[in-house]
């Protein structure tokens, strides 16, 4: 009897001495970075660093342990560096950065990599994507739509790269587009693809053959009527009414002008966009307003921006707000759910607040509730 009566006592122990969450009382969550401490991004790398320090002294826990790896610039260096990281006992590692490091990780088993890429598509089984991707973006977009009852909208993507990435979010998303055209960057070959799809010169034959026929006509005004034909550039409508365009910088603003100069203006159509991270130098562009686009909670952006600077003494990357926010999350999860399973800690359905948003878990995937936005009267506006 008293030998049963300890051995009782041993399973109450071994019970009683570990968390919901899978850890023992003094065991601590190991979180890797894999992020690039060589080369030309070592300045990002360092900002990841100092955005985690950030988290941690705000959660206030010393139960996470944080070991940087140098990622370094190929997926062989960043493969090695992430057997290091696993060799020590890390199971959960933010990074890495870039997605062509990505491609040798499915050989590290039992291990979750966070990538700070927003790609989605083709990467591995142990790999999920937490940038602000384009699914979670049309999805932002596709609420406004429909809160504006827009009919009919073609979608413009760059014959770049991510193409491919944008058809298949279109799908995912499951956003209603009437048509989706691959333009050519080079501009002059853009300007003709626009004019094409806007019909810019039937328009404009269209204002030639109204002035032609009011010269012939007997009516009253038409000397009025023809000084205010001569004030326009086309007459005819467009067979659109919103028209998504998925590019930035110096290229998404020469596609508005190609617009522009096509006769089809933001006063009179919905110009939606990407995230812009609150590109200041389109705050100058006064004939490209207003134009709108989804993007993370630019005051909470700012607040972190303030706070990173007053700390550091220098401005952060974007992607310092995004590892700043996963180490809250990772954090959150290790409390919710059992921490031990880590190929199970992205699959059951979470919502967690950040200052990016909310992000939604489910499935080994993470998406972005995003706010709204437009460019309007040289200022950001917040739509919701």
């Amino acid at each position: 009897m008293n030998k049963f009566f300890k051995i009782f006592l041993i399973i109450l122990f071994f019970l009683f001495s570990k968390h919901p969450n899978g850890l023992t009382e003094d065991e601590k969550i190991k979180i890797g970075l894999l992020i690039p401490l060589s080369g030309d991004n070592k300045n990002l790398g360092e900002q990841i660093i100092k955005s985690t320090k950030m988290a941690l002294q705000e959660i206030g826990t010393d139960k996470i342990e944080i070991f940087p790896k140098d990622a370094g610039s190929d997926a062989n260096t960043t493969l090695k560096s992430a057997y290091a990281l696993k060799k020590i006992g890390v199971k959960i590692i933010i990074g890495p950065v870039f997605f062509d490091n990505l491609s040798y990780l499915n050989e590290v088993e039992d291990t979750i990599f966070l990538s700070l890429t927003n790609k989605v598509s083709d990467l591995p089984k142990n790999v999920i994507s937490t940038g602000v991707n384009s699914i979670s973006q049309l999805n932002t977009i596709n609420k406004f739509i429909k809160s504006n009852e827009i009919k009919k909208t073609i979608f413009l993507t760059p014959d770049l790269h991510y193409k491919e990435e944008i058809k298949s979010a279109i799908k995912k998303s499951n956003i209603k587009i009437f048509k989706h055209y691959i333009y050519d960057t080079d501009p002059t070959n853009l300007t003709q693809q626009i004019e094409d799809l806007t019909n810019y010169k039937i328009r404009k034959q269209n204002l030639a053959d109204e002035i032609k026929r009011i010269e012939n006509s007997d009516l009253e005004d038409k000397e009025r009527r023809i000084k205010r034909l001569k004030k326009r550039y086309t007459i005819g409508n467009v067979n659109f009414d919103s028209i998504i365009i998925s590019d930035f910088d110096e290229s998404l603003k020469s596609v508005i002008t190609s617009f522009l100069y096509s006769d089809v203006s933001p006063k009179n159509k919905y110009f939606i966009t990407f995230n812009q991270w609150f590109d200041e130098s389109l705050l100058f562009e006064n004939a490209t307003q207003p134009i709108y686009f989804p993007s993370i909670n630019k005051g909470n952006l700012e607040k972190f921006n303030s706070d990173f600077e007053t700390k550091f003494n220098q401005k952060p990357n974007h992607l310092s707000l995004l590892s700043y926010d996963l180490l809250g999350l990772i954090y959150y999860l290790s409390i919710k759910t059992d921490f031990s399973d880590v190929n199970n800690l992205f699959k059951k359905e979470n919502s967690f607040k950040g200052k990016i948003g909310i992000f939604d878990v489910k499935n080994n995937s993470i998406h972005h509730r995003l706010n709204f936005y437009k460019i309007e009267n040289n200022k950001f506006k917040e739509i919701f």
